[in-house]
């Protein structure tokens, strides 16, 4: 074996040992899970009196899901005389005429509600809740995206815990409105399911730092202020300014029984374009805060797992690096006749894939999904994390490089349980090329595929499926943008909205 090979190798099982660290962290998260599971946050005494409260509704061209969120909203069951509503709206298109329309039928219902129309989108979302912040009256302020649809009883279940002076966030659990429209939205929501019921609550109960999602949580305006305000240095402001507020020293709540419904992307470029931003914006927080937060007097557990969480999209990269390194790896090892070598690469696979099965099969159980229900989707949200690895991948290279980009918003539909919907085709996920780049490595995986089975190397075969099946689905479903019917044109508006929200 040549000192090539053997450098190549190295670095081959270098990225495995790492990946297969990001990967047993999963175990470490539902193991904080379950010791701290029955640890219920309750508050700790009583309001003398309800506080004011300022709902804040930042959108742009949100035509399709305004009036539902705003309707929703103004059924929130808390004093009016107590409560502001204000619709942020940076929007270019149809929705301004929307939008106002459904402010205005709302305020001759006696509601105080506002409508804030920028033109410039400064700071994109977090301009517009800046901009907001300083119009507010609310001593907290609550935030809904648009395609959120929050329950009446939302403030009467999260003011309570600010009677403790220290807290200074409450996040309540996103639910799915659209779950069952694909397997697509089936496999988002399960994904989210994981990132709230398990890792929410385990960093939460645990005394670790974990952060507000951007929207379905309340604040009390005391701590945006002191932790410097809502800034869009990253593309992720609400993680940003969550990890602010907690160095502060704030403490925040996660209630997991309190679920807000809203609508997971329908589309697989929607979907990507928002997992880029995620991506993006970890890290661009990671390189913005973590030096901070490795320097400062906080106890070990904290700082470990604030490493864990604001780089965990760096295993993408490494996905990447791994996908192109394996079947070569698999190659030369065959071809210096070290067949049994390949064994040495399952306990590291097994860490990683092993640890997501047991993740999300633990999601599954505490909301009472039983049997073959609760791993039936398995399979396929192994092969969509390892599809996503090139679209956000890219995202982690643009934010280690300090390329700059706006804030792409995730196209809406309205779309609820299986309906089908039609939209504009500005309200698609925009195409790029980046599927030719996953069918490109779906392509490979299927020489890689054949190679290994005429070889007779069994023991590679299904990771190899596993890898080829997320970026054929990957770049497949971009290409064919799911089952969206786009229109040609937009509908018209007529004075009250409602006949364009009929339309649309």
């Amino acid at each position: 074996m040549t000192t090539v090979e053997i450098i190549f190798l190295g670095v081959y099982f270098t990225v495995l040992c790492v990946l297969a660290v990001y990967g047993s962290h999963r175990y470490r998260m539902a193991y904080l899970y379950y010791r701290h599971k029955f640890k219920l946050p309750t508050p700790k005494g009583v309001l003398p009196a309800l506080p004011r409260v300022t709902i804040q509704l930042p959108i742009f061209n949100e035509m399709y899901v305004v009036e539902r969120l705003v309707d929703s909203v103004c059924r929130i069951d808390y004093p009016r005389e107590l409560l502001e509503v204000q619709v942020l709206d940076d929007s270019t298109d149809e929705t301004c005429g929307i939008a106002r329309a459904c402010v205005e039928r709302h305020r001759q219902k006696g509601v105080n509600i506002v409508y804030i129309h920028r033109t410039n989108r400064q700071g994109f979302k977090a301009g517009a809740l800046e901009n907001g912040l300083k119009l507010a009256s609310g001593e907290f302020v609550a935030v809904f995206d648009a395609d959120f649809v929050p329950t009446p009883d939302f403030l009467r279940r999260t003011v309570p815990f600010f009677v403790d002076s220290k807290v200074g966030m409450v996040q309540v659990r996103w639910g799915h409105l659209n779950r069952e429209f694909s397997i697509l939205t089936q496999a988002q929501s399960i994904f989210l399911d994981g990132h709230f019921i398990i890792e929410h609550t385990a960093r939460n109960r645990s005394g670790c730092f974990f952060n507000f999602n951007g929207t379905a949580g309340i604040w009390r305006r005391n701590t945006i202020e002191d932790a410097g305000g809502w800034q869009h240095d990253t593309l992720t402001e609400d993680l940003d300014l969550s990890y602010r507020a907690q160095l502060k020293g704030w403490q925040f709540v996660f209630l997991p029984e309190v679920i807000s419904p809203a609508e997971v992307p329908v589309d697989m470029n929607a979907f990507k374009s928002q997992q880029h931003r995620w991506a993006k914006g970890s890290i661009q927080t990671a390189k913005k805060l973590l030096p901070t937060i490795l320097k400062s007097d906080l106890p070990f557990e904290v700082k470990r797992e604030a490493f864990f969480h604001l780089t965990n999209n760096m295993a993408y990269l490494l996905m990447v690096l791994l996908s192109a390194l394996m079947p070569l790896s698999m190659v030369v090892r065959f071809n210096h006749g070290l067949y049994g070598t390949l064994f040495l690469d399952l306990p590291f696979f097994l860490t990683a894939t092993a640890s997501v099965c047991v993740f999300y099969v633990a999601t599954q159980r505490e909301q009472g999904i039983r049997g073959w229900e609760r791993v039936k989707y398995l399979p396929f949200l192994m092969s969509l994390g390892i599809g996503l690895a090139i679209n956000n991948a890219k995202a982690v290279l643009e934010a280690l490089l300090n390329q700059q980009s706006g804030f792409a918003r995730t196209p809406k539909t309205g779309a609820e349980g299986r309906k089908v919907v039609k939209v504009k085709r500005s309200y698609l996920g925009a195409k790029t090329l980046m599927p030719l780049v996953e069918l490109a490595f779906a392509a490979y995986f299927t020489g890689a595929l054949w190679f290994a089975i005429d070889a007779r190397i069994y023991t590679s075969v299904p990771f190899i499926v596993l890898f080829q099946a997320g970026f054929l689905y990957v770049g497949l479903s971009s290409l064919l943008q799911g089952r969206l019917k786009p229109a040609e044109s937009a509908p018209s508006l007529n004075a009250s909205g409602e006949q364009a929200r009929r339309a649309a």
